[in-house]
């Protein structure tokens, strides 16, 4: 695991507490650092420095926003001439937070509504989802939801079996519905 050295500015340091999105500030100003010592790795070199082992040139930043639990990070994301530059912290084309996302379809298995799940989301990290984009989310689940319904049960013994009637909420043809049945 390679070890980074992060200098973190006093101003942000000190608005820590007293601003919404301090630590989001923090966190943005730490990744940033962190891709720069990763491009620097990566290129085996410095900024300026000219060296054999050399595997390419900076070639500026491009500007990537990312939604996290923190808050939306500003990153800036190194670019390299002749190579390429890739980080483990998120992936290429990824816009928000893995876990942020888990727990939005957390909440959708729960039973919670996709609007109530962007309210929840806006109001905790101060991001924006839409609920389309909750719902696309969701669809994900209806495969694993529909093999653990199709399941043998034949197979095995079981010694005892408990049944319970519950009322819920299902997505049917694109739309959450209450069911009483598997039907």
């Amino acid at each position: 695991m390679a070890q980074y050295q992060v200098t973190i500015d006093g101003e942000i340091l000190q608005q820590l507490f007293v601003r919404d999105d301090g630590l989001a500030r923090l966190v943005e100003q730490v990744i940033n650092q962190i891709l720069e010592a990763q491009v620097t790795e990566q290129l085996k070199a410095e900024r300026y420095e000219r060296t054999e082992e050399r595997q390419g040139y900076r070639n500026g930043h491009r500007p990537r926003l990312l939604k996290t639990r923190v808050g939306e990070l500003n990153l800036q994301v190194p670019r390299v001439r002749r190579g390429s530059f890739s980080t483990d912290l998120f992936e290429r084309y990824q816009r928000s937070e893995q876990a942020l996302l888990l727990a939005m379809v957390e909440m959708v298995v729960n039973g919670v509504s996709t609007r109530k799940v962007r309210a929840i989301v806006e109001e905790l990290c101060g991001t924006e989802f839409s609920r389309s984009t909750v719902s696309e989310l969701c669809k994900g689940l209806d495969a694993i939801v529909q093999e653990w319904n199709d399941r043998d049960l034949s197979g095995g013994r079981y010694p005892f079996l408990l049944v319970d009637a519950i009322v819920i909420r299902v997505r049917k043809g694109g739309r959450i519905r209450l069911c009483s049945d598997r039907g």
